[in-house]
């Protein structure tokens, strides 16, 4: 089946942040119900034709701010030449880079991520710091960099005014589609969250992103949310369903 479009229905639910009353989430439910999964490995084919063995590691990651940027370099620190197979090149020359904007970012060797370990190394195929993450009993999203762990999960921040003045910040947590890229999101070859073949997941987003989605929401956040996305699914056959996902 082809890549399914952004513009299908979704079904949103907004609550209360629990442990902020400045803030409203609002989640997008048809996202966060769906069987999307990361299938880096078993059948992804990456974001460029021409590097499939590299999933979506091709351009490095940005870092969010300075702490993703110091969180992630103490890990770094621990990665040995068992766990990183470019770890002599990152401890002699460096495991950051500016783009062209000045944007502080992951080198790029080989045209992947310095933190990609090729087919083959050792130390296992795939991001060092994922991997010495579940070596060590570390949950992922504490060593990755922000945009690793996110994706394709996304928040967004928006003020809103309902019109009497007393404005509230607006969290949305939903997909981060092709359009989430801008212009140069349709210059991808492949994109993970649109296609049917990464909708194979033995549990919905919520569920299997409860980690991820926890440090995004707060524990009180993400427990609303969960009640949220059981009355979705109990719902069934009404709920909006995402087109990717398996009839």
């Amino acid at each position: 089946m082809p890549e399914v479009l952004d513009d299908f229905p979704r079904a949103w639910v907004e609550f209360a942040d629990p442990a902020d009353e400045t803030q409203v989430f609002r989640c997008d439910l048809t996202w966060l119900t769906s069987r999307w999964t990361c299938i880096f490995g078993q059948g992804c084919r990456g974001i460029y034709a021409s590097a499939p063995d590299v999933g979506c590691c091709t351009l490095g990651a940005h870092f969010a701010d300075s702490d993703d940027y110091k969180r992630v370099k103490k890990y770094v620190k621990k990665l040995g030449p068992a766990d990183w197979q470019h770890h002599d090149v990152g401890r002699a020359e460096g495991w950051t880079e500016r783009d062209e904007d000045g944007e502080l970012k992951t080198r790029t060797v080989g045209g992947a991520c310095i933190f990609h370990n090729r087919e083959g190394f050792e130390g296992g195929y795939g991001c060092a710091l994922h991997k010495w993450a579940l070596d060590h009993d570390v949950k992922p999203h504490e060593t990755k960099p922000d945009v690793c762990w996110q994706l394709p999960i996304r928040r967004e921040y928006r003020d809103v005014d309902p019109g009497d003045g007393q404005t509230y910040t607006e969290v949305s947590i939903g997909e981060y589609t092709r359009a989430g890229w801008g212009p140069g999101g349709h210059d991808l070859d492949w994109y993970c969250s649109s296609n049917t073949e990464a909708h194979v997941g033995m549990e919905p987003v919520y569920l299997a992103n409860a980690d991820e989605l926890a440090a995004l929401m707060g524990d009180a956040g993400y427990a609303e949310l969960v009640r949220h996305c059981e009355e979705h699914l109990a719902r069934m056959p009404d709920l909006v369903r995402h087109p990717a996902d398996p009839s």
